[in-house]
């Protein structure tokens, strides 16, 4: 299960810093999972987890191998996008195919890197490109109203659904993004929703993108965003595009003391993929065998068949039962068998609902 994040903003606001920053660090702290490039503006980078680290201490696997996050550079918005400006249709429908859309938001000043709208102002900025995926879904409705509305004349059995995508229209119409459109019927909305897609359905982080001086405290743009994210509940972080890429080539400890001289407890990238898992509820589990440590990323309340099926979809079809150790137990008994010497590890059955750092092995039958 990918967790792909598409990076947005107006020009330079530091999208592609934080992109590169983000890629190429990870690419050096994981040589057990090789960087992947499949477009000049998408990555796919191993998902930070001290956990599997620790797990591995104990079970000495031959390779550590992280879920993974799909990271996509989106072209940077201007306005007019939604009407195909700039490069509006390819960044429209790149973010189509993202889960979680991180914006990022320049909350610093520098007279050396020129500002798109000629002085910064967070919200101004949030407002723009808001308004461009809202106009895009617009249009998108517009022309799925006008098929549907010829349709209905032969085929009454699509009113309903003409009806909802009226109801999505209006809404979107108030300036309100589609993610806040409730229903009381879940079957149409999602038909309302899909085809190709609205990009103002996907979930969204800001996040602010500050200088080193940011870093230590605050600022009136930070200060800003943060009220505005607050007031839209909204997730938001606070991140150094320069600083993160100033400590690629760091090795842990360094990077560790350099982070630390700011009052930095996690890098950029972690904070990122904490506050995506918080936002599009997930969860990790682990597996291992001689061979392999592995992390595996599923939805929160997912029950231990479905959760067997990233492994495969065999495990799910032919699941038995699942051997579960909970993560602390796993290290405060040393592994394994420390764990069943002391009666933690819990055979489960198929409505097992599998919590966040469970260490699993699946027993199925195909």
């Amino acid at each position: 299960m990918a967790l792909s994040i598409g990076i947005i903003g107006l020009p330079n606001v530091g999208k592609s810093t934080l992109f590169n920053a983000f890629t190429k660090a990870q690419n050096a702290e994981s040589a057990n999972y090789p960087f992947c490039t499949i477009e000049p503006n998408k990555a796919i980078v191993p998902l930070p987890d001290d956990r599997l680290e620790k797990l591995a201490t104990l079970v000495n696997p031959k390779n550590i191998i992280h879920s993974t996050i799909d990271f996509v550079d989106i072209a940077g918005l201007v306005k007019g996008a939604s009407k195909g400006e700039g490069l509006g249709n390819q960044f429209l429908e790149n973010i189509r195919q993202t889960k979680a859309i991180l914006h990022v938001v320049r909350c610093f000043e520098n007279d050396d890197i020129a500002h798109v709208e000629t002085n910064i102002d967070p919200i101004r900025d949030i407002e723009i490109v808001e308004t461009e995926l809202i106009l895009a879904d617009m249009q998108m409705l517009e022309r799925k109203i006008d098929r549907l509305s010829r349709h209905v004349k032969g085929d009454k059995s699509v009113a309903p659904l003409l009806e909802e995508c009226r109801k999505v229209y209006a809404h979107l119409e108030q300036g309100k993004f589609a993610l806040t459109y409730s229903s009381t019927n879940d079957g149409l909305k999602k038909q309302a929703f899909s085809d190709p897609g609205l990009v103002s359905a996907k979930k969204v982080i800001y996040c602010a993108n500050v200088d080193e001086a940011g870093i230590e405290g605050t600022n009136p743009y930070i200060e800003q965003l943060v009220d505005y994210s607050k007031k839209k509940n909204v997730e938001y972080v606070v991140v150094s595009a320069q600083v993160e890429q100033d400590v690629i080539d760091f090795d842990d400890e360094e990077k560790a003391e350099f982070l630390e001289s700011y009052g930095i407890t996690e890098s950029g990238i972690e904070k990122v993929v904490h506050s995506c898992f918080r936002l599009l509820g997930l969860a990790s589990f682990f597996t291992y065998n001689a061979k392999e440590a592995r992390a595996w990323t599923i939805q929160k309340g997912w029950k231990a068949p479905k959760a067997a099926s990233v492994i495969h979809e065999d495990f799910e079809r032919g699941f038995i039962r699942a051997e579960v150790i909970s993560f602390e137990d796993f290290i405060s008994h040393d592994g394994e068998a420390g764990c069943r010497d002391a009666g933690v590890l819990r055979t489960e059955g198929k409505e097992y609902q599998v919590a966040d750092g469970d260490v699993i092995y699946f027993l199925f039958n195909v």
